[in-house]
């Protein structure tokens, strides 16, 4: 596990719930610079920040926090690893409270369809990597990028789903369903 995943996680969620102009912005971005991510990922940063509801804006912020946190299969927490669902699974808990299944395929059977051209920060993605749909996932994070933990050897990383290798398996979007009363992304 990365050693500063734990204070990225704590100053992420800190950063959720301050007003813009705050210094947890101020702090957040010192954070990312300190560890050299800023310019890798200050776009997404400010894009969420700027274009997304605090709610999504803190998933994806909090997603990129297990940046570098390393695959294992049937991984499930940020100390011992994570494979694809086991990710996706734990950034939605520990977020937004919602408990997804285990699985992608049953990930993707419990959340609704939506249109490639409809994504929005923090909707779930999957590709058919195994000869079979729905065998890995990530979450959305904007401009045509997502967050995942790829496979054995790897880390959690960001990508863009535009390259050819995961436009060719791409093979469907999903949105979380929202609970009554909460408001959408």
């Amino acid at each position: 596990m990365s050693r500063w995943a734990p204070l990225l996680l704590l100053s992420f969620s800190v950063m959720a719930h301050a007003a813009p102009g705050n210094s947890a912005y101020e702090d957040m971005d010192n954070l990312l610079n300190e560890k050299g991510l800023m310019a890798r990922l200050g776009h997404q940063v400010q894009q969420a920040r700027d274009t997304v509801s605090e709610q999504a804006s803190s998933l994806v912020i909090n997603a990129m926090a297990f940046l570098d946190v390393p695959y294992l299969y049937g991984g499930n927490s940020a100390e011992t690893g994570f494979d694809c669902s086991g990710f996706v699974r734990a950034v939605y808990e520990q977020s937004l409270g919602k408990i997804l299944p285990r699985r992608s395929d049953e990930q993707a059977a419990a959340t609704q369809t939506i249109d490639r051209n409809d994504l929005k920060p923090g909707d779930l993605v999957f590709f058919n990597t195994m000869r079979r749909a729905f065998s890995h996932v990530g979450i959305y994070v904007g401009d045509g990028k997502f967050i995942h933990s790829p496979r054995s050897g790897a880390q959690v990383r960001m990508e863009d789903m535009r390259m050819a290798y995961w436009n060719k398996r791409f093979n469907g979007a999903r949105r979380v369903p929202l609970q009554a009363g909460e408001t959408s992304r």
